[in-house]
């Protein structure tokens, strides 16, 4: 079955750096669209970043310059290095898979949660 699992969530300060990697499994990664979400405290869930299976990618407004994104189809993985991090980055991140066009599903990992603060 299709699995998504998160890590590198943790306690950070402002301006310190974080990676996250999401391992998957259950599917044929290299061909998938992936992407990271997040959802802070008393926010609705929202896009942070997005890789396609020709390696296009997107990022919201607020992380541009800060975050990237990038995908290591060898090992089936998916990362986004966080620089330059603010409190208002904390949240709970998500993994998530596209899978519409293959099985009429989207995917999602438990989440990890990044906190920075002082």
């Amino acid at each position: 079955q299709v699995q998504l699992v998160e890590s590198g969530g943790g306690l950070v300060q402002p301006g310190g750096s974080l990676r996250l990697s999401c391992a998957a499994s259950g599917f044929t990664f290299s061909i998938n669209n992936m992407a990271w979400y997040r959802q802070g405290p008393g926010k609705q869930r929202e896009l942070v970043a997005a890789i396609t299976r020709g390696r296009r990618t997107n990022y919201a407004d607020s992380v541009k310059g800060r975050f990237t994104i990038s995908r290591d189809n060898a090992k089936n993985t998916v990362s986004l290095q966080m620089n330059s991090l603010k409190p208002e980055d904390t949240a709970v991140y998500y993994c998530n898979a596209d899978r519409s066009e293959f099985d009429g599903a989207d995917y999602w990992g438990k989440g990890t949660l990044v906190t920075v603060s002082s």
